[in-house]
Formats: C-alpha cells, structure tokens, sequence
C-alpha cells in the first residue's frame, strides 16, 4: 500500500490503530532514520493489517458502529506509520493528542544539496536556504525555483547543474508519499484474540532480528571474517561440552569493550574494528577457555546444560578478561564461584538481563571486590539462605536442581548402582541421567499421576530424584525405593550419605513417600547452605546506588531532572531561560542540605541525553559543554562556592550522555544574580520545597538564613 493512500485511509476513517498497542515511543533519531531509508529507497519493513467487522477498541476518540462494516486495522507498522504522518501532514494523526507525543517527530530539516537529516541547529542553518524542514518539502512549498531567489537574495547565484541537482533531490523527497509498505494481511475470520496473538507474535518472535544478531551482522560488515571466527570457537567450546551461541559472544563482546549489556549499537560502527579484533584474540585464546575450565574445575559445571541462566557467564568471562594475564588467585575464584552459585539459585538474569548487565558489569569494572558487591545485590533483591519449602513441587528444570547436582559432584558422590563418580568430563554428549527413587510407576497408582496436579508435582519433585548413568538407570528398572536403596547401601555403602538420601528406612516405605520428601528437603537446604557459606568469606560491603536507581526513584528535595541545558525541546531552538533553571536549582540545593542536578533527563526519567546540548554550543564535546556550564555558574553564583561545591561528571545511561551536577551545602548563602524584566540587576535566594526550587521571598529571608546559617 502507497504511504499516501495509508494516510488518506487513517483521514477517511478506514485504518484504524487497535488500543492494545503501545503508545507512540519512537525518537527523533528513529524518524530521522527512517526518513534516510525512504529517501535512499532501502527496505523499510511491511505492515500487518487485518480487515475486520468486529475489530478491537481503537486508539483515539472514534467508536466503531456497525454501520461503518468491515475496516482495516494497523497491527504491526504503528510507530513507522505515525511518524510519517506527523512529518507529512505537519500535524498529530487523529487517534493521538499532542500530551501522547512523547517525542515529536517534527522539525526535522534536509539539506537538499547532500540529503544529509538534521533536527534544527540555528547555527547551521540559519540563513542557509539549502536546509529546508522536511514537511515543507513533502507538502510541495519548496521548489528549485524558490531556492535560486532566496540565494539572489543572499547576493548568491545557482547554475543550471545545481538546480537541477537540488530540484532531483527535491523529487526524490516528495515520492516519499509514493513508496509502497508491503502489506501482509491477518484472515478475516481471525478472532480479537487471535488477531492480538499475532500482533505478539510479530514483535516478539524469534523471527525478527534480536539486537544480538543485528550487531552481529554489522560487525560482519567491517570484519568479513568474524562469523566464521566465531563458530569455530563455539565449535571448540561444544567439544567441551559448553553449547553456546553466537549471539552469547557478541554480548561478551559488548562487555569486554564496553562493560555493559543493553546497548548493541555501541558495537554497529567500523571504528570498533581494532578494538575489537584485539579482544576477540584474547577471548578466542586465553579467556573463553580459561574460564570454562575455571568452572569445570572449581565449580563443578560440566556441561552447560547444566546452567539456568548462560548469561551469568558474561561478568565472570568481562572479569578474567580484564585481569592482566587472565589468570585470578584462589580467593577471586572462590568469591567469583559464590556468586555465580546464587546468580543460578535466585535466577539473576531471567528477567531484564541487558539491563542487569549493565549493573553488574559497571561493579566489575569499577570495585575492588566486585564479586562480593554483585552477592550483596542478590541478597538484597532476594534471601541468600535455601529453605526446605523452596523445593516442594519443583522439578528437574528448577535452578535448585543444578546446585543439587555442583554439590553432590563436589562431594565426591557415586552412582548407586554402578558406584562411579558422578563427577566426569562428559564433552559435548551429556551422560549423566536423572531417575525417580520411588518410581513413579509405582506413585501413580496412589493417586500421583497426572489426574492431580499438585500431587503430580510431588511424584515429579526433584527431591525424589537421583543421579545416575545411563547404564544404572536402566538397571533399575521399577523396583521399588525400600528395595533400592537398601540394596544401592548394601553394594556402595557411602552412596546414599554422597546423594543426601535420608537412611532411615521407614521414609523409604511408599506409605511414607511425602515424609521422605520432607526429609530430603531439609537434609538437601542444610548441605547447601553448609557448602555455599563455606566456600569463602564475602564482604557486606554497602553497594552504593547507581544512576539507574537514582532516575528510577524520581525527583526528590535532593534530586532534580533537567531535560537538556538550553535546548527547548518543544520549540526546537535554544531557550537561554533553561539555562536560568539551571543555575536556579544549583543555588538551591546549595542553600538547603545539597543534591543532585541530572541534565539530559526529562520530567518523567526518559533520558534524552546530551546530543541537543552539544550542537547548540556548536558541535561541542563534555569539556566545551562542561565550561560553559561552569561559566554561567561562575557568573550568577560566584566563583568561589563553584570552585569548591560543585562537582560536575557525564556518566553514560542507555548509551546517552547525561551530565550529573553534585552540589554540596554552602556555608553561607548563595544568591543568584540575574537580570529582572526591567533589565535591572536582581539577587534572589532559592531554596528547596520537596521536589521543586523555590524563591524566599523577602519578609521570611531573614528567618530563613538565621535557621539555615
């Protein structure tokens, strides 16, 4: 379907967007991006439509009636959709108000002699007429025509080449509306429900690229050879017994280079290519397999299937990687096999993992003893200690299953029947075998099976499991557990004490069955316990908080948000008033007890980044940033109080800069010089009302400092 004809559709009340999609959470950097493509005539994705009398609740004020048929609704191709249609109609579709629009997409500029896309930046485009705003351009008000009189005007003159060139790229622009979106289409018959289905499906199957593989292909792009590298690697490690997958390295990539876990992009551009070449000959060399074989060795971990959560991987191999000579003392492995321990017991990264490493891999780089701060934050997120109920109905999939199994093989444990070690290097086919004790034949029959759920759960704890090899598990057969086990006691008379079976025989009667298993879990949570306090001793250090829970938290009598320094977001220009604010809140968390000035993070803790800031002081950098900053400081709060309490650092969150401004209690009161409406020079004091700036007004100054000061 033409772009033009979507957006006539969306106009004449035949394409609707459902309510059960998410709100418009593009950026200006996703529309610019998509506007290049369109302009370059590079693929931009299809849309999933589906044609429907009996659609959802719709976005937006219109109700749907019956008189009105069958309509088309937008599942998938929402975000791209909207976009366009702000930039080519210049307004906000009709199933959105302006309050919706978190980020504006409009305003973007084209420079029609390079096409380059740039959101407005005065001192770039200000009296250039070969930046023009793109809706213009798509609306037909700018032609080569209009450019060679707004160049005369300048005392500047076009030839015939470059209009020609300008009036090409002018039309290249304007069939915008022209481009098709592939249309992919649900069955008319399909349900709500169904047709929500798929709509989850779309965006969330595996299908799609996932950030992973995406980085993946751009670093292809720049190292040809890195993919076959790579395989040959995760080919070695197989062999190992360690199944790991591509997109597993490139987050170890990401870490190693960037010591963090969300943000892919950071690997996409060809400036990486040394860098990571170099890291890559270290992980392909030493590292990987140094920390395989550090697991294997010292935690006990054959086999990958035998761990939950891979990603836990990620800190211990960033860790080795930043050691010089790779190589850790006994106490680092012992701390770095403890937490790993609890990382798989209490499912560290099974959900939110990039930005979970993004925390954990920060306390990597930047602690002295990073393992016994990453065991803090499990321990305050979650009970370090295992219970006995924490294993009623949780089966072989369960992490406590693993820990069970790195414990009783770290024991030296043997299989019942055959009394081998359990312990062995199995390589890539993995021998060891689970078994029933009380079989579960034999518990089915006293209501066990699958007719009852909870009682199901129990035939199937992990609790009643033991582990065997293949060959003893088919020897066993179906005898019951008296008989087994008092027989697996006769033959190997240590095996039950190595697998914390409970020997007293009257638990193994079936009778017992739920007794024996209330037994277990308290023998198995005591032995788990015992071993993981005794690996080593780990420090209760206070983990300090970090910039995502500061901006999580929100803003406080000590904390405040500022979206940018002196760019108005809104407006598209530079507001020198936002710089007053600045300042504004500067003095007051001076005059009250101190705080914490975030710029680049708006009201609502989005992160909006520095980038605005930069252009308008005309394509600075931290320290240009950094010095006008401490100017306007300087200039309306004294040098002094600047030089010695206030402390300005950019830290980096979700890939953007952001410029965090500690201030510290003043000694004496600090007033802001500034110029009133009259242009007369004014002092005034700030202080903080919770989580606002406020002025003192006269009558009540006087108080105020005899209280403070």
């Amino acid at each position: 379907m033409k772009i033009s004809n979507i957006l006539e559709k969306i106009e004449d009340k035949q394409l609707f967007v459902p309510a059960f999609q998410r709100e418009f959470v593009w950026r200006r950097e996703d529309a610019k991006q998509l506007v290049d493509s369109l302009i370059k005539e590079y693929p931009t994705g299809t849309m999933l439509t589906w044609e429907t009398a009996n659609p959802p609740e719709f976005k937006g004020p219109h109700k749907y009636n019956d008189s009105q048929g069958a309509v088309r609704v937008l599942l998938d191709g929402q975000q791209r959709v909207t976009t366009l249609y702000m930039l080519i109609r210049g307004a906000i579709p009709p199933y959105y108000t302006i309050e919706e629009i978190m980020h504006d997409p409009r305003g973007l500029y084209v420079n029609l002699d390079t096409l380059e896309l740039s959101y407005y930046v005065k001192t770039r485009m200000e009296g250039n007429p070969l930046w023009q705003n793109i809706t213009d351009v798509l609306q037909g008000k700018v032609s080569a025509f209009d450019l060679h009189d707004q160049f005369r005007q300048l005392d500047a003159e076009l030839n015939n080449e470059q209009l020609k060139r300008l009036n090409d790229h002018i039309n290249r622009i304007t069939l915008i509306k022209d481009r098709d979106f592939p249309e992919q289409s649900v069955p008319p018959h399909a349900t709500v429900r169904e047709a929500i289905d798929i709509f989850y499906k779309v965006n969330a199957s595996g299908v799609s690229l996932t950030d992973a593989e995406l980085a993946l292909a751009q670093i292809s792009g720049y190292w040809p050879e890195a993919r076959q590298r790579f395989k040959r690697k995760l080919a070695a490690l197989e062999r190992e017994g360690f199944l790991l997958r591509l997109d597993f390295l490139v987050y170890v990539l990401l870490g190693c280079l960037h010591h963090m876990g969300s943000d892919m992009r950071r690997l996409h551009g060809e400036e990486n290519r040394e860098r990571l070449q170099d890291a890559w000959g270290r992980l392909e060399g030493p590292v990987l397999d140094y920390a395989v074989n550090l697991l294997r060795s010292r935690a006990c971990v054959d086999h990958s299937d035998e761990i939950n959560s891979i990603y836990a991987l990620v800190p211990i191999i960033v860790y080795c990687f930043d050691k010089p000579g790779t190589h850790l003392t006994d106490t680092e492995i012992r701390k770095l096999v403890k937490w790993f321990y609890y990382s798989q017991i209490r499912a560290r990264y099974v959900s939110q993992m990039p930005q979970k490493l993004d925390h954990d891999l920060r306390i990597v780089k930047e602690s002295r003893q990073p393992f016994d701060d990453l065991l803090q934050i499990i321990a305050e997120e979650s009970r370090l200690e295992i219970m006995p109920y924490e294993f009623v109905g949780r089966g072989v999939r369960h992490p406590l299953f693993s820990m069970v199994r790195w414990y009783l093989k770290s024991r030296g444990a043997v299989c019942m029947t055959t009394g081998m070690p359990i312990r062995k290097n199995m390589g890539s086919k993995y021998e060891l075998e689970w078994d029933h004790i009380f079989p579960y034949s034999r518990l089915k029959k006293r209501g066990y099976g699958k007719g009852n759920r909870v009682k199901y759960a129990l035939a199937q704890e992990l609790t009643n499991r033991a582990i065997l090899t293949q060959v003893a598990n088919r020897a066993k057969a179906g005898r019951t557990a008296a008989k087994y086990l008092a027989w697996a006691r006769e033959r190997f008379p240590k095996a039950l004490e190595l697998q914390c079976i409970p020997e007293d025989e009257n638990l193994w009667e079936l009778d017992n069955y739920e007794r024996f298993l209330e037994a277990r879990r308290k023998l198995l949570a005591d032995h788990l316990n015992g071993f993981l306090e005794g690996i080593t001793k780990t420090e209760e250090a206070a983990t300090g908080v970090t910039l995502e829970d500061m901006i999580a938290e929100g803003e406080s009598d000590e904390l405040e948000f500022k979206a940018s320094l002196r760019w108005d977001v809104r407006e598209r220009m530079i507001n020198k008033k936002l710089e007053e604010g600045v300042i504004k809140t500067v003095a007051a968390f001076a005059n009250s007890q101190g705080g914490t000035l975030l710029i680049g993070i708006d009201d609502d803790g989005q992160i909006e980044g520095l980038d605005h800031d930069y252009l308008s002081l005309g394509g600075a950098d931290q320290d240009k940033f950094e010095l006008h900053l401490r100017n306007l400081l300087n200039q309306h709060l004294g040098k002094a109080f600047v030089a010695s309490k206030v402390e300005v650092n950019f830290l980096e969150v979700a890939g953007e800069e952001i410029c965090q401004v500690d201030v510290q209690p003043a000694t004496a009161p600090v007033v802001m010089k500034a110029k009133g409406k009259d242009g007369q020079s004014t002092e005034k004091l700030y202080v903080r009302s919770g989580n606002s700036s406020q002025e003192i007004p006269l009558s009540e100054m006087h108080e105020y400092i005899k209280e403070r000061f």
